[in-house]
């Protein structure tokens, strides 16, 4: 025990309150850089730093314990069977929810209680309702949990919240007449305060008044406990535990845990499944592979405003500090991978290597004497000495780009496999004299940011173009030693940084950025996940608006450009969009794929 640190007998200590709480004795706490969340009987919350704030550990306590109150007095099957289908309500129906077993634990324990209140306090400050300047700014679900929160604890509002729920405080106690107090009444009592609930949000127009069929809560009920043993581990309201707030990554650092790399690869498949359920991170892009329809080739694709994009350099995103934090956490990850994908490198390095081997011209009259032939003069005099000369084959030089997509469903296990591919890639090349630029591109909000802000102010003029804030992230310049930028591939794991995605801008900004080049061979390698996806863009162009642009850009530098563009799909069809191109459905052979792919790239002349 005495050669034990400090964090790991804190995490021990979370553990075996969490197991009190729950009364679940297979319960384990363990750290994630991602979205604070339960998945099964594991337990993921924010790493507090090295020395233990006292306000971190606080709210690594208040996240153990809410996930606790949620193992032990929350049915999950009686919780699905009424779940409303609008997004808006659905995001309000789990913050309900959450408020009522948290509060069964804030009214019976005062030290829960600080815990709990610390957790909520830092949800909140990054959540939209921190910075809403008008009552349309302000998120429902957060008001509505705030004030409820209110009515069954006593707790105050959070500072940060407070000026956004007196905003709409009005409206909502006008129309919800006292449906609170009835729900205080009922705390104990999943199906009635769900049931109640569901009348509150049709008193708010959220939902539609309609009979519910809660059948599988009954036959899926708790058990003595009030614990639902068939819990499933993709629950919505895993994700929105911290589905609005960006301090995940930058309380996260990993502890190696073998079942972190299972429970993010869980969590990324939860995010995708509950596209737009929850909140501002919670407002997941779907991400179809559409049919290709023609479209006319009078298409014009246009931006309604470029004042709000960025390009950026990752060390602006977050200090050193923090980024040391995340590229920790990247490398606790993918710790048995790593070695995987540094051996097929290897074999990358050779084949490169091969091509810039160096030939020899013998029997020349001056030179290097050729040693191999001096046996020759041994046995026979009369032979004059042989010379060798030494003749360099021609190697073009040669830069690399990777294009990762940063948007929100590459999260976990497919960015972390990403980011270590990259990594290794770029230290492989960099000894064969290849240089390396790591790039990523996602935008800065959800559903619109300040373009959609100023595309409303001007009264919403009809097809606006693309509707988003941009950012465009620069991980490691091509002239930049990759010791010097190794930790900027850790940012890759801040959960805010994710987003959405408008691939064909991006490709245009990689392919100037390459082109820009004095390297004789460009090779541009993209990797993704699907098609581009920006819900606000979407929502008032055509459906295909991003898809054609991106065509489009493919079409013309696979065409016209020098610059050799070949892509790595995810999950998702690339071969849709580029000649070469290839898919893997499993993020696993990604380090394997990017290292084939560039062989034959460097092969072809």
């Amino acid at each position: 025990m005495a050669d034990e640190s400090p964090l790991e007998l804190f995490k021990q200590a979370l553990t075996g309150a969490a197991r009190a709480i729950a009364h679940e004795p297979e319960a384990e706490v363990g750290w994630t850089a991602e979205a604070p969340n339960v998945t099964g009987k594991s337990l993921r919350v924010p790493m507090p730093g090295r020395n233990l704030p006292a306000d971190q550990a606080r709210e690594a306590r208040g996240f153990a314990d809410s996930f606790a109150l949620r193992m032990r007095h929350h049915n999950e099957g009686l919780h699905r069977a009424a779940m409303p289908a609008e997004p808006e309500a659905r995001a309000c129906y789990e913050a309900i929810e959450r408020v009522r077993y948290e509060a069964i634990g804030e009214n019976n324990f005062a030290g829960m209680r600080d815990n709990l209140a610390a957790k909520t306090t830092m949800m909140t400050r990054s959540d939209p309702i921190s910075r809403a300047e008008h009552a349309d700014d302000v998120p429902v679900q957060t008001a509505l949990a705030l004030m409820l929160r209110e009515e069954l604890t006593g707790q105050p509002i959070p500072p940060s919240a407070r000026e956004g729920v007196e905003m709409v405080r009005e409206h909502i106690e006008s129309r919800i007449g006292d449906d609170f107090e009835q729900l205080a009444e009922n705390v104990a009592d999943q199906k009635a305060f769900r049931d109640l609930s569901l009348d509150m949000l049709r008193h708010l127009d959220l939902v539609q008044s309609e009979e519910i069929d809660d059948d599988s809560g009954e036959e899926e009920g708790p058990d003595e406990d009030g614990k639902d043993e068939t819990q499933d581990e993709e629950s919505p309201d895993q994700s929105e535990e911290m589905g609005q707030q960006e301090i995940a990554g930058e309380q996260g650092e990993g502890d190696g845990e073998s079942e972190d790399t299972q429970e993010v690869e869980g969590e990324t498949e939860m995010t995708e499944g509950e596209a737009g359920d929850e909140g501002e991170e919670g407002m997941m892009p779907v991400r179809p592979n559409r049919p290709w329809t023609d479209l006319p080739e009078t298409f014009d694709y246009k931006v309604f405003t470029e004042q709000f994009d960025e390009v950026v350099e990752a060390t602006e995103l977050c200090d050193y500090e923090e980024l040391d934090r995340l590229r920790a956490y990247l490398d606790s990850q993918l710790t048995g991978l790593q070695g995987v994908v540094t051996r097929l490198a290897n074999r990358l390095q050779r084949r490169l290597m091969a091509q810039q081997n160096r030939s020899w011209d013998f029997d020349q009259e001056e030179g290097l004497l050729d040693a191999a032939r001096l046996a020759r003069v041994v046995v026979s005099p009369g032979h004059s000495l042989s010379y060798k000369v030494e003749q360099e084959q021609e190697f073009k030089d040669t830069v690399v780009t990777l294009l990762i997509d940063n948007s929100g469903s590459m999260r976990g296990r497919p960015i972390s496999i990403a980011a270590i591919s990259a990594d290794i890639m770029a230290r492989t090349l960099e000894r064969c004299g290849v240089k390396v630029e790591i790039l990523g591109f996602t935008t800065r909000a959800w559903k619109g940011g300040q373009s959609r802000e100023r595309w409303l102010a001007d009264g919403k003029p009809q097809n606006p173009g693309r509707l988003n804030d941009l950012r465009h992230i620069i991980y490691k310049k091509a002239d930049e030693p990759m010791r010097r930028a190794r930790k900027n591939l850790g940012l890759m794991m801040r959960e805010g940084l994710l987003k959405e995605n408008i691939d064909g801008e991006a490709l245009l900004w990689a392919h100037d950025r390459i082109l820009a080049r004095p390297e004789d061979r460009r090779i541009l390698m993209v990797i993704s996940d699907g098609a581009p996806v920006d819900d606000s863009t979407l929502s008032v162009n055509n459906a295909g608006y991003l898809e054609t642009h991106l065509r489009k850009v493919i079409d013309w530098i696979e065409k016209q450009s020098p610059v050799q563009l070949v892509a790595i799909g995810i999950g998702h069809d690339v071969t849709r969009y580029y000649k070469r191109a290839v898919t893997i459905m499993d993020v696993e052979q990604l380090g394997g794929t990017i290292i084939e792919q560039l062989a034959d790239l460097f092969e072809v002349e």
